[in-house]
């Protein structure tokens, strides 16, 4: 099962090859991770999406990720309301008689043009990583070129689901 876990670290020299190593050492292969700063000075967030089956790993290693000194706090977002979004760059070879047929079918999916040639377009899309796979997919015919993904970020919903009965003082 993937699991999306966010790290808020210390943003100093080296604390993402301490962080990846130990997922390395712990045989957890990291399917996606972004790293960026946070709303405050001198700290950064991780987020590893990573395949994990047994329930008991996860819990493993969300313990001694805490226990890396320049961690501040480790969350297995997975199960909550999250917000995550992917960026993806497609460059697509794109003859000028194709333009117009190709624009019609990506339209669903709101991309960018962000580049233009004579035979090629690039096109931004932006959402969850799903829809990014169903995007490469639709163009994958028409030649893609190159292809430059993020990886995914993920925030948790300030609204959470309520699960179970809701106790009501009015009645």
């Amino acid at each position: 099962m993937k699991r999306v876990i966010t790290v808020t670290v210390i943003n100093q020299s080296g604390v993402l090859n301490r962080v990846t190593g130990l997922l390395m050492k712990r045989q957890f292969n990291i399917e996606s991770i972004t790293v960026g700063h946070t709303e405050q000075l001198n700290s950064s967030k991780m987020t590893f999406i990573v395949n994990v089956e047994d329930e008991t790993k996860i819990e493993q290693l969300i313990k001694q990720l805490s226990k890396q000194i320049d961690v501040l706090k480790v969350n297995d977002i997975t199960e909550k309301a999250i917000v995550l979004r992917e960026l993806a760059l497609i460059k697509v070879v794109s003859p000028p008689n194709l333009r117009l047929e190709m624009n019609s079918i990506v339209e669903p999916f709101r991309p960018q043009v962000v580049d233009t040639s004579k035979n090629v377009v690039t096109y931004e899309v932006v959402g969850h990583p799903e829809k990014i796979d169903a995007f490469i997919e639709l163009i994958r015919p028409y030649g893609i070129k190159e292809l430059t993904r993020t990886g995914a970020t993920a925030a948790i919903r300030e609204a959470q689901k309520v699960e179970g009965p809701q106790l009501s003082i009015l009645k």
